[in-house]
């Protein structure tokens, strides 16, 4: 469920650069919200990794690797989703200033 409404918050981020909004608090949330799906999905893989390894140990050992795998890319997609979160508001911010100068 969490990669899903990940998915589409991608697509709407998407739009928003299509549409030229990108530089809007609509794409900072898209991003916050990939950012927590992120979190969410290797949290449950974290917490079901031993359930798996367990279930692992009749069928396949390697199992176990490969939800390593999974916990490390959403690891990496939430960081990078928070540098850009970050990076994106600082220049929302810089442009806000700069039309009030203006």
């Amino acid at each position: 469920m969490p990669f899903y409404f990940a998915l589409y918050q991608a697509f709407n981020l998407l739009r928003y650069i299509d549409e030229n909004t990108a530089f809007s608090e609509l794409s900072v949330k898209a991003l916050k919200n990939i950012k927590c799906c992120a979190i969410t999905i290797s949290g449950l893989y974290v917490l079901g990794l031993p359930l798996f390894r367990f279930i692992a140990k009749k069928v396949d050992p390697p199992i176990g690797l490969m939800g390593l795998i999974i916990i490390f890319a959403s690891l990496v997609i939430a960081v990078f989703a928070a540098i850009l979160q970050r990076l994106l508001q600082e220049a929302i911010n810089i442009k806000s200033e700069n039309d009030l100068t203006v």
